[in-house]
């Protein structure tokens, strides 16, 4: 079964997500601040990772860097999805070694569309 972790303190995002992905039969772990994104991938070595930018404990953006950097991590699949209004940050994060960027408010269908891409 495959593991999503997503990262967002947004509690709809998150229901909206963890529904959305369960319904595929995906297993979902949710990390609500950037902290706990470098643990709990360290710790459940999730299949992917969906991560907000804008967060509690530190931006997605030092998040992803710490993700890239570790060797445990560094080959989890990330899809950044945020609603900043920061035109560098889609280029940023995939020089960063993002795979993608999606634009909140996001789009269910596409999310598990480029999940599935990724996954194989």
């Amino acid at each position: 079964m495959m593991k999503i972790l997503v990262a967002d303190d947004d509690p709809l995002m998150v229901q909206l997500l963890r529904t959305g992905l369960r319904a595929q039969g995906w297993n979902v772990l949710v990390a609500a601040d950037a902290m706990q994104v470098g643990m709990f991938a360290m710790n459940h070595s999730p299949d992917a990772i969906l991560l907000d930018i804008n967060m509690p404990g530190g931006t997605g953006v030092a998040a992803l860097k710490r993700l890239k950097q570790s060797v445990k991590t560094s080959q989890i699949p990330v899809v950044v999805l945020s609603g900043t209004t920061d035109p560098e940050i889609p280029d940023t994060v995939r020089a960063m070694g993002a795979e993608a960027f999606l634009p909140k408010p996001v789009d269910l269908d596409e999310v598990i569309r480029l999940l599935r891409e990724l996954l194989g």
